[in-house]
């Protein structure tokens, strides 16, 4: 057990199975949670305030960002969606650990807000692992693909800013070490993956069959 409960943060490039590590952690075990966010859009059918999301105008979204209202804030397609500080220090205080699935810009507010957060940054097998997931779902483009390999590129560069490195190449394994590193400060061994080189292979992706639906491509 850890001496005090601390935010987890997965970071992960896309194909990776960043979500599942976090539904599993929060399914599987007691002490594990996902914080309710905030949001600007409107509820859906069968959402309540306050349990789903906290639903707020855009203007007192944006009021509570200039008060730091929020660990973390991103906007993504026109909706605001942040984790309130409140709702990390009550998890605190229940000695539960909030899991957060958010991109590299949201780990790099929540270790400003809160130092004591794990940030772990989750790698796949390989780049062909990784690709052979994402064309597997048959919902992506090329050129949807071509921008999650440029967005890819940015994300594996910020490794070192992270505590813990962990590769998921077995999902039951990958959650053990993520575990340990929470709840016994273990440290997991070193990944065998370079990143440079997956960085060198995604290269050679975009320059290769991928090279026409790059977002700097003419």
């Amino acid at each position: 057990m850890t001496k005090r409960a601390a935010p987890v943060v997965l970071v992960a490039t896309s194909g990776t199975g960043k979500t599942t590590l976090a539904h599993r952690l929060v399914h599987d075990h007691e002490r594990y949670v996902f914080s309710v966010s905030a949001t600007t859009r409107p509820p859906r059918s069968g959402e309540e305030d306050g349990v789903d999301y906290h639903f707020l105008t855009r203007q007192a979204f944006e009021d509570r960002v200039a008060r730091g209202w929020f660990a973390e804030w991103a906007s993504v397609h026109d909706r605001m969606y942040g984790t309130p500080r409140s709702e990390l220090a009550a998890a605190a205080s229940r000695g539960e650990h909030v899991v957060l699935d958010i991109d590299i810009q949201g780990a790099r507010q929540i270790r400003a807000a809160v130092p004591d957060a794990k940030l772990i940054f989750v790698l796949p097998p390989s780049v062909d692992i990784m690709m052979a997931r994402l064309t597997g779902r048959g919902t992506e483009e090329p050129a949807d693909i071509a921008r999650r390999l440029e967005t890819a590129l940015d994300e594996l560069q910020a490794i070192p800013e992270f505590d813990y490195v962990v590769v998921n190449d077995d999902l039951d394994e990958c959650l053990s070490e993520i575990r340990g590193i929470v709840e016994r400060e273990e440290a997991p061994a070193p990944p065998e993956q370079d990143a440079d080189g997956m960085r060198r292979r995604i290269v050679e992706l975009l320059e290769g069959e991928y090279s026409a639906y790059r977002q700097d491509s003419e």
